[in-house]
């Protein structure tokens, strides 16, 4: 499960090159069996592991830790400067310098698997790593736009401009709207963040 620091990372459209959650289809799992019997073969919108230095600044303190190393996670990109990064709405789009895009598919609950590898470095923290990374596992995410992403590079966030979804569009309650508008006859709000190895360093960190 664990990951390797890069310093550039090339990607497809099948995802990273030579990342084990690449592929423009995989096997159905477990969070699909409402739609997919295990093993079907459907779409891949999980090429990527998307977390936040922010949030696992948080998840290490709730674990114990001084640091959360992202490599345990199997995190393929670190962000920084993206409040609530794991809470953005799905089809939002990140896109570097170069042009290369990816958009984000859906909040990556968190499971047990990171903690066998947490735990060679501390079994009591292992333990403590789910409850610890609820609400911020990040996101899993697929290329819509190859490109090549380095350490350092700057990315621009695009959120769709569109209320919260309801149950009750027409009833009696009032829904607000949902992020950042964006400028005079834009459909998205752009928001500029920094790929991060750390909080604050400015730098990206790729895996």
């Amino acid at each position: 499960m664990a990951s390797q620091p890069l310093t550039e990372l090339a990607l497809g459209f099948a995802g990273p090159e030579g990342e084990t959650h690449g592929g423009l289809t995989r096997p159905s799992c477990s969070r699909v069996l409402s739609q997919h019997r295990r093993g079907t073969e459907i779409r891949n919108t999980r090429q990527l592991s998307v977390v936040s230095a922010e949030e696992l600044a948080l998840i290490a303190a709730s674990m114990r830790l001084s640091t959360l190393d992202p490599s345990w996670l199997g995190a393929t990109l670190v962000l920084s400067g993206i409040p609530d990064l794991s809470h953005l709405p799905p089809s939002s789009r990140l896109q570097a310098e170069d042009g290369a895009t990816i958009v984000v598919d859906m909040a990556n609950r968190p499971c047990n698997l990171p903690a066998a590898v947490i735990a060679e470095a501390s079994p009591q923290a292992a333990r403590r790593f789910k409850p610890a990374a609820k609400g911020r596992r990040g996101v899993t995410a697929w290329v819509e736009r190859p490109g090549r992403l380095k350490l350092g590079m700057w990315m621009t966030l695009h959120v769709p401009d569109q209320r919260p979804w309801s149950v009750d569009p027409f009833g009696d309650r009032e829904v607000s709207g949902q992020g950042q508008p964006g400028q005079e006859g834009e459909g998205e709000a752009g928001h500029e963040t920094g790929v991060n190895q750390e909080a604050g360093s400015g730098h990206a960190d790729l895996r």
